[in-house]
């Protein structure tokens, strides 16, 4: 069976359980209608005819939810908008039973006409019920939408003592301090008793909310500074003025396709600049450089690739000295600026569709805690090495932003469209992880490899 043909399976199956659902709250809110009446005695014809009657209220109610769109409604997914519109379905079931009742006054008529207080009873305890089954569980689903499930792996857990140990009264500078990144490595390192951070964001929007995020936190001891990686002079006069001991390069354009279309600025910023960075690090006694790089430096393809890989062996010739240079290699963090996750999540609000460059695409995936740790542990260490970390089998973006739809309530293919559009310039099918026996050490920590040279 195709996917397409699963999720309408799959469909089918959730709205029936909706439906079996909806039947237990309003025949809950029927008895509670008659038990309400009469004081929660039996009422004088008995519950065999409120039994028989029960069978009109459902049709006329279930009626009215697919008149009003109920069952197009993906329930785990439940706004003020569905609200209403099951307010006004209930609503209009209750107009309907009391004009039953108001045109079929006979008594043989009773098992379809209920009086018309259970008919007003039963309206507000069925908008309750039905509603309020579809907020329970929508809030529950959204409770459990996380980004580190779509892993498919448990979560790497770094050493956070040694980097405790190793933060503890340093002044740190990080560049690309207000990106998605850096901005999480200055969360943690605000909680590392450092002397002083110094921070390097030329985007004055994302500086400005790190610098209001670390006033809220309490935390004093840093400098915002809008500052160009780039700029060899400003970023010498920083490096002169603050002697910070550590440099944690997070700096850089990432986004393939966009590099790709401006190759000059992906080299000036992403190598000739921590070229220079790295030169400024030698010259002002840094002890230890962490420049953030990518799985896509692995036999390069795209121009983003390529200027990370150069960016690697620019710093890492400049070994030897008092500074220590080492490089991390990240595979597509979830959640960070440019990748898929945002992107998916912001179409999926949108109703689709989603999409993707070839359903045969995979990439490795790790979570922005597993990154930033990455980067904390490697900057502890003394090894002058590229990091990676094991990342377990890469995922199937197509299996990604199934899984995602599926965590926002929808069901793919059919709440939410998927749409292959075709690879773009500098993609790869399948990116490159590089810990085998041959191209890798094993470190100490775990999951953690140093790349041989080569």
């Amino acid at each position: 069976m195709t996917r397409n043909g699963q999720a309408w399976v799959k469909f089918l199956l959730t709205r029936v359980g909706g439906a079996i659902v909806d039947l237990a709250a309003l025949s809950a809110a029927y008895v509670g209608a008659f038990l309400l009446r009469f004081d929660f005695q039996p009422p004088r014809w008995g519950w065999r005819d409120v039994a028989f009657s029960f069978i009109t209220v459902a049709v006329v109610h279930f009626a009215a939810f697919l008149a009003c769109g109920g069952y197009s409604v993906a329930w785990r997914r439940f706004r003020i908008r569905d609200l209403v519109r099951f307010c006004f379905a209930t609503a209009a079931a209750c107009v309907v039973m009391t004009c039953l009742r108001l045109f079929l006054p006979f008594e043989s008529f009773s098992h379809i006409r209920p009086p018309y207080s259970i008919t007003v009873i039963t309206f507000f305890l069925a908008t309750v019920t039905v509603t309020g089954w579809r907020v329970l569980w929508s809030w529950i689903a959204l409770s459990r939408i996380n980004d580190e499930k779509l892993l498919e792996r448990a979560v790497r857990t770094m050493d956070a003592a040694s980097a405790l140990e190793f933060f503890h009264n340093r002044t740190v500078l990080v560049t690309g301090a207000g990106g998605s990144i850096g901005s999480e490595i200055v969360r943690q390192l605000s909680a590392m008793n450092v002397a002083k951070l110094v921070l390097i964001e030329r985007c004055e929007k994302a500086l400005y909310d790190i610098d209001r995020e670390l006033h809220g936190l309490g935390f004093t001891d840093y400098v915002p500074l809008m500052k160009d990686v780039a700029s060899e002079s400003a970023m010498a006069e920083v490096l002169e003025k603050y002697r910070p001991e550590v440099i944690l390069h997070a700096a850089a354009y990432k986004h393939v396709p966009m590099v790709e279309a401006n190759p000059e600025e992906g080299w000036r910023n992403n190598t000739e600049a921590t070229a220079r960075l790295a030169a400024l690090a030698v010259k002002f006694s840094v002890r230890r450089f962490v420049l953030i790089s990518t799985d896509k430096a692995v036999n390069p393809v795209s121009v983003m690739g390529r200027t990370k890989l150069a960016a690697e062996q620019e710093v890492m010739k400049l070994n030897g000295g008092v500074c220590s240079f080492c490089a991390v290699r990240f595979g597509n963090v979830l959640g960070s600026s440019g990748s898929v996750v945002p992107l998916f999540r912001e179409q999926i609000a949108k109703g689709g569709p989603v999409t993707i460059t070839d359903e045969r695409m995979k990439r490795y995936f790790m979570s922005i805690s597993e990154a930033v740790g990455l980067v904390l542990q490697a900057a502890t260490r003394s090894e002058c090495a590229i990091y990676t970390l094991d990342m377990g089998e890469p995922v199937k973006i197509v299996d990604l932003a199934e899984d995602m739809i599926r965590q926002m309530g929808y069901k793919p293919y059919v709440d939410i469209p998927i749409v292959f559009t075709g690879m773009r310039p500098g993609e790869k099918l399948f990116e490159e992880l590089d810990i085998s026996e041959k191209s890798a050490y094993r470190t100490d920590m775990a999951k953690i490899y140093i790349t041989k040279e080569k």
